[in-house]
């Protein structure tokens, strides 16, 4: 068993190193926490706790999760949208956290997000045309008739009119708007993009439509992705790899296929039996998990999962176990699993 960074399958070598495009390590973020006028100033929210993981080039990387786990806080930290309690990321080899301000705006050609709320991560008072110009003129891109056209271009990539440069917001629908965030997040020709949850406020029709343009524009720019979710059975179609997150750490990471015939943690054997079977002749154990979701405030002592384990014995007390390699390629936090 080895203990450590889980790698990306294929990491870029140089030398004898292993360098892939995104690499976290020890993340942690932990928001101070103030109970009336003379509360305990040291209290806080482990909101991500010693988060580790590699990304390679190309690849997307699935993280799931109950809310409140901790996933749409580790996306925006490795976007440094958020400073860090402590841990590192390296974005081609670079600390992005060590980055000054100039620096850090070259580098933010190289990652975005899509938000997961397509009515609120838009300007209501900007022309949808305004709004994916605007990283064009910030990163001074192109000429004006060349940032139209490039505009135009992202608009008919991801579905829509390019005439409708001129409308505003309100004039498109749920389906409509994301897909203009995607086009936001494609404006700079980035090498990393942070899904933030990006089609769980959308019909499920549109959900699928969503996840075709995603599939299609990674096909062809090759864009490594984080992709957030709730829904298991849509990130299994469209990850190679898998991340299950509990309060705040990584308790299972595995290859999409691995992780969903094999599972090694409670946890996600858990989320995987929650999954809606279509045929409902189909026979399945349900694992139903007793007790309340622990507090990141106050933390359980020894293994997290603990209190709502079905499996969980005296020795799971004694120790949160770390992220340890069981099988090749497959990461799983829990003693019963070594």
């Amino acid at each position: 068993m080895n203990a450590g960074i889980p790698p990306g399958p294929d990491s870029t070598r140089i030398g004898s190193a292993e360098i892939p495009l995104l690499s976290v390590k020890n993340l942690k973020k932990y928001f101070p926490v103030r109970e009336g006028l003379f509360g305990r100033p040291d209290r806080r929210v482990h909101a991500v706790d010693g988060v580790s993981f590699d990304l390679r080039s190309g690849e997307i990387l699935g993280l799931v999760g109950e809310s409140g786990c901790g996933k749409s806080t580790t996306g925006r930290l490795i976007l440094r949208l958020l400073e860090p309690t402590s841990g590192e990321v390296r974005f081609m080899n670079e600390n992005v956290f060590e980055a000054d301000a100039r620096r850090m705006r070259e580098l933010r050609r190289e990652m975005q997000i899509i938000f997961q709320d397509p009515y609120a991560s838009l300007n209501p008072r900007r022309t949808i045309g305004a709004t994916l110009e605007e990283p064009l003129i910030i990163h001074r891109i192109g000429t004006k008739e060349e940032r139209r056209a490039r505009v135009r271009g992202l608009l008919e990539k991801v579905g829509l009119d390019p005439d409708a440069v001129n409308r505003y917001p309100h004039e498109f629908s749920g389906g409509q708007r994301q897909r203009i965030g995607v086009a936001r997040a494609l404006a700079l020709n980035p090498k990393l993009i942070v899904a933030d949850e990006p089609v769980s406020s959308l019909d499920v029709s549109i959900q699928a439509q969503v996840i075709n343009l995603l599939e299609d524009i990674q096909d062809e720019y090759r864009l490594s992705m984080i992709f957030i979710a709730h829904d298991l059975n849509m990130v299994r179609h469209i990850s190679d790899r898998v991340a299950v997150m509990y309060l705040g750490r990584i308790v299972e990471l595995a290859e999409a296929s691995d992780l969903y015939r094999h599972p090694l943690h409670p946890y996600t054997e858990a989320l995987l039996a929650a999954i809606p079977i279509p045929d409902p002749k189909a026979g399945r154990r349900r694992i139903i998990l007793e007790g309340d979701l622990p507090s990141p405030v106050d933390l359980p002592q020894g293994c997290r999962f603990y209190s709502r384990c079905p499996k969980r014995l005296p020795d799971c007390l004694k120790e949160d176990p770390p992220l340890v390699q069981i099988q090749p390629l497959h990461w799983a936090a829990c003693i019963l699993a070594r």
